[in-house]
């Protein structure tokens, strides 16, 4: 028994032992492994070629800000590659110490601090191989951008020396400009080839900006200067010329002090050249917009004039010929309103607009007649009489179509009135003719209303005639009586077939009704009282009613029937 126990105790501990020296063998494993990481790492910073680009840039021997940047690389290099190496060197080792010694904890707390100094190292070297990387690049770039430039330059240089005078007095100053771009870029070319590249490239970028201004200030001066120099005098030159010209033939401009607005813009003209020798582009820009302007307005003037004298000598005696023509027409219509208000009543102003129209034609005549003197004694722009000749043609033409109208509706008064006749007499005969067929009907009587209605039609008819013989007819009267009566005609004409209508459906009706006059006393009584309505008191509307109720009530739908067979029959039983 305590033999067992014994056993049982020894294994035990050796199961633990061989547990512990598991774990022991597989803690130390693993921090090796990571070691040796850490050992890889560092070789290949090691192998990092840093030191060759170190030799490369200060081969270039770099001066100024660039040499500052340099060193400051270059002092962060030797103190990671002297210190930063050596501290990760002492904490590797002592991994290596603590790892042996079975102490695992304790290593991977230093092996955690060695690879923090690995990334910080990593980092900073990446910082300093790309601070190397930029300088290098940046003389790269200083080379193709100078190369660039360089040659705009040449160009500006070319274009100043075989086209210097299209440049006029700005020649002068595009030169001095030149030059200072090349003294920049001379201090550029200094800097980068004595290794500041990165002062030079802050020179360079100011010498590309003057470059191309200069650039553009060439591009535009050469057409401003040809503006100022050749077009602007040429035009001026002409104007001038013209405008004498135009005094000699006795032309009166409408432009005040004319002379003194052509010497303005020449003095203008002056002015910018001086702002051009200056190179003041933009207010020469500026200027040269007005002139363009005032020059064509100055034209413009001279044109106008040319082209009004021509128009005012071909309108001249045209005009004249259309007063005469516009005053005789409007005497001739005042002359046909008199004669015609003798008969017709003139209901729309006509007399006093034809004398309103010859005021107006007057003035017209009186304005012509104090122009023409102007025109012979040169006193007065053509542009201006043009423009009188223009307003006076159309208050002509309106004055013409407006008597036009008159004179047509004094026309249309003969035809209205012939017109006004011929239906009057219509009326008549259609009146007579309905009553020719209520006479044919031989009707017991006649309803008062109906009667009234006829003798209202019968009086306007009578009073359209009045109308129509009266000395002075008015048409507009008369046409609004022609209106109502056959309005009343119409009305009274569907009365009288609506009141045959009635009569003769009574009597197919009553006829009908005898067939039940003795055996329904209903019926009989109807047929009483319906003759009553028809035979003297002329209700025939009533009659109908009363006995068409009565036989609905004995025999439905018989109303319908007669009805029906009455205006399938209409033309032959009624005459």
């Amino acid at each position: 028994m305590g033999s067992n126990l014994i056993i049982g105790i020894v294994m035990a501990i050796i199961v633990i032992a061989a547990i512990i020296y598991g774990v022991g063998f597989y803690m130390r494993k693993k921090n090796q492994d990571k070691l040796k990481a850490l050992e890889d790492r560092k070789k290949a910073l090691l192998d990092l070629p840093i030191n060759d680009e170190i030799e490369e840039i200060r081969k270039k021997h770099l001066v100024g800000q660039s040499q500052s940047s340099f060193k400051e690389w270059e002092e962060k290099w030797e103190k990671i590659s002297t210190e930063k190496f050596a501290e990760l060197e002492s904490q590797i080792f002592e991994v290596e110490n603590l790892n042996e010694a079975f102490r695992f904890v304790k290593a991977q707390t230093a092996i955690a601090k060695a690879q923090a100094t690995m990334d910080n190292m990593e980092a900073e070297i990446q910082k300093i191989r790309d601070g190397f990387k930029e300088l290098r690049e940046s003389e790269e770039r200083n080379s193709e951008k100078i190369q660039q430039a360089l040659n705009v330059y040449e160009e500006m240089k070319k274009a100043l020396r075989e086209r210097g005078d299209q440049f006029g007095p700005a020649f002068a100053e595009i030169q001095k400009q030149i030059k200072n771009v090349e003294s920049e870029f001379t201090s550029f070319i200094t800097l980068n080839t004595s290794g500041d590249p990165v002062e030079a490239h802050d020179v360079l970028e100011t010498a590309e900006k003057n470059t191309f201004v200069l650039e553009e200030l060439m591009r535009k001066i050469p057409d401003e200067y040809e503006s100022l120099q050749k077009t602007f005098p040429e035009q001026l030159e002409e104007i001038t010329e013209g405008y004498q010209t135009l005094m000699e033939q006795g032309y009166v401009l409408p432009v005040e002090n004319f002379a003194e607005n052509i010497q303005h813009v020449n003095h203008r003209v002056q002015n910018t050249l001086d702002d051009l020798e200056k190179v003041e582009i933009t207010t020469v820009e500026e200027a040269n917009v007005e002139t363009a302007q005032q020059i064509d307005q100055l034209y413009e003037v001279m044109e106008r004039e040319i082209a009004a004298k021509r128009y005012v000598t071909q309108n001249r005696k045209a005009l004249a010929d259309a007063i005469v023509h516009a005053t005789n027409n409007n005497r001739q219509l005042l002359i046909e309103l008199d004669h015609t208000s003798q008969s017709y009543t003139l209901n729309h102003n006509e007399l006093a607009r034809a004398r309103s129209f010859q005021s107006e034609i007057e003035e017209i005549a009186r304005r012509n007649d104090s122009v023409d003197p102007k025109l012979e004694a040169e006193e007065i722009p053509y542009s201006e009489v043009e423009s009188f000749y223009k307003d006076a043609y159309k208050i002509l033409d309106s004055v013409e179509s407006e008597q036009v109208e008159i004179d047509q509706s004094l026309r249309d008064l003969r035809k209205d009135e012939k017109a006004a006749q011929e239906k009057a007499e219509d009326l008549e005969f259609r009146l007579r003719n309905l009553k020719r067929f209520v006479e044919k009907q031989r009707l017991p009587g006649l309803p008062s209303d109906y009667l009234d209605s006829f003798y209202n039609v019968t009086d306007r008819i009578e009073e359209l005639d009045d109308t129509l013989n009266r000395t002075r007819v008015d048409i507009d009267e008369v046409n609004q009586m022609v209106t109502i009566c056959e309005e009343d005609l119409s009305i009274l004409t569907e009365k009288t077939h609506d009141m045959i209508d009635e009569a003769a459906l009574t009597e197919q009706m009553m006829q009908y009704a005898n067939r039940y006059r003795y055996s329904h006393t209903e019926v009989r009584t109807a047929i009483e009282r319906a003759l009553d309505l028809f035979n003297y008191e002329y209700r025939y509307k009533d009659a109908l009613d009363e006995i068409g109720n009565a036989l609905e009530r004995v025999e439905p739908g018989v109303f319908k029937q007669i009805e029906d067979f009455y205006y399938e029959n209409r033309e032959s039983l009624v005459q």
